[in-house]
C-alpha cells in the first residue's frame, strides 16, 4: 500500500498512538491536526521525525494539500459527545468531515484509506444481546447523536469505496488506555481518581489504546478491501470496571447504584443546572441511556482472519494506565 501515511486527528487520543505504531513499523507519518500542538501524554522522543502540519477535516483545500504525496489515509479524526448542544458539531466533524476526506481521497488517487468508526456505528438489539459486523442499522430511540454521525459517516466511507477507494472500516469499541484524563474515554479515570461513588448496571466493550492502533495498522497492511472489523478487547459491566479501575488508584470501590429511575432524575437536573449557569451538564440524558444498556460485541472476526493477534487482558491495560495518571498528578501536585 505504499510508506506514506496521512493521519488525521493525529493529536487526539487513538490517533497519537497511532503515530507512534507508524513509525516503530518505519512508515513515513504526516499528521493533520489543527494545530501544532503535541499530545503531552506520549513521550517526545516516539513522534520523531513525524511530519506535522495544520489543516481542518471541514476544509477541503486543506485537506487535498494533506494528502499530497501520501499513498494511504487513516482518518481517526472524530468527535465523541453526548451533550444535546452538540449535535450539529457531532454532525458536521463526523458526517461532513469524512465527506471531505473520502472525497481528497478519491481526488488525489489516496491507495487505500482506513476508516476509523466506532461500534456505536453498528446496529443495536433491544434490550441488549451480541452485535457483529453484520449488523444492521435500524433507525430508533437506542441510538444516540454520536452513533447517528458515525453511521452516516460510515456510508460515505462506503461510497468512496464504491467509486474506487480501497476501503476498510475500523469499529473500536470503548477506547482505554493513558491520554488526557479531561477527555473522552479517558475521563472516567479522571473520575474514579476523584472518588466517584456511583456505580451502574450497564455492560459495554471495551479495549485498549494500543491494541486498536495495532490492529488498525494490521488491517491496514493485510485486509482485504470493503471489510469491516470490530476492535474489542472484552465486555465488562461499567460496575467492573469502575471497581478495577478505583483497585488501580488503590481508592474506595463505588458502592451506591445509581438505578434507571435515579439516573433520570439525575439528567434532568443536570439539564436545568446547565441551563441556569450556562455550564455544560456532567450527565445527558444519552449518556445515562448508555450507562444503562448492555451490548457484547463479537471480535471473532479480526482473530480468526488474523490468529497471530491478540488483546491485552483489560485488567493489565487499566493497572498500566492508573500507575501512569497517578504518576502524572503526583508531579502536577509537586510542580504546584
Amino acid at each position: 500500500m505504499g510508506k506514506k501515511i496521512l493521519v488525521t486527528g493525529a493529536s487526539g487520543f487513538l490517533g497519537s498512538y497511532l503515530l507512534v505504531t507508524l513509525r516503530q513499523l518505519g512508515y513515513q507519518v504526516r499528521a493533520l491536526v489543527r494545530n501544532q500542538k503535541r499530545p503531552a501524554w506520549i513521550e517526545a522522543d516516539k513522534l520523531k521525525d513525524v511530519e506535522w502540519v495544520e489543516g481542518d477535516i471541514l476544509d477541503i483545500i486543506s485537506l487535498e494539500e494533506a494528502m499530497e504525496g501520501m499513498d494511504v489515509v487513516i482518518h481517526s479524526a472524530a468527535m465523541v459527545s453526548f451533550a444535546p448542544q452538540d449535535s450539529k458539531q457531532l454532525y458536521q466533524v463526523n458526517t461532513e468531515g469524512t465527506n471531505n476526506v473520502v472525497n481528497a481521497a478519491l481526488e488525489k488517487r489516496i491507495k487505500r484509506l482506513v476508516h476509523i468508526s466506532s461500534v456505536a456505528a453498528l446496529g443495536r438489539v433491544a434490550g441488549g444481546g451480541w452485535v457483529d459486523e453484520k449488523a444492521k442499522w435500524k433507525e430508533g430511540p437506542l441510538h444516540t447523536h454520536y452513533a447517528r454521525s458515525k453511521f452516516q459517516a460510515e456510508l460515505h466511507a462506503w461510497r468512496g469505496f464504491s467509486e474506487g477507494l480501497d476501503t476498510v472500516i475500523v469499529n473500536p469499541s470503548t477506547i482505554l488506555g493513558f491520554g488526557n484524563w479531561e477527555q473522552s474515554s479517558c475521563a472516567i479515570f479522571k473520575q474514579l481518581y476523584d472518588g466517584f461513588r456511583w456505580y451502574t448496571s450497564g455492560l459495554n466493550g471495551f479495549v485498549d489504546v494500543e491494541d486498536v492502533a495495532r490492529a488498525t495498522v494490521l488491517l491496514l497492511e493485510r485486509a482485504a478491501g470493503g471489510q469491516r472489523y470490530i476492535v474489542n478487547g472484552d465486555s465488562w459491566t461499567f460496575q467492573q470496571l469502575q471497581y478495577c479501575i478505583a483497585d488501580g488508584f488503590g481508592r474506595k470501590r463505588p458502592s451506591m447504584k445509581a438505578s434507571g429511575i435515579l439516573l433520570g432524575l439525575a439528567w434532568r437536573l443536570e439539564a436545568l443546572r446547565s441551563w441556569l449557569t450556562n455550564k455544560r451538564p456532567l450527565l445527558t440524558r444519552e449518556s445515562a441511556r448508555v450507562a444503562m444498556s448492555a451490548t457484547r460485541f463479537d471480535n471473532r472476526k479480526l482473530l480468526n482472519d488474523f490468529p497471530e493477534f491478540s488483546y491485552t487482558p483489560l485488567e493489565l491495560t487499566i493497572r498500566k494506565a492508573c500507575k501512569k495518571y497517578s504518576e502524572k498528578a503526583q508531579a502536577a501536585n509537586q510542580a504546584s
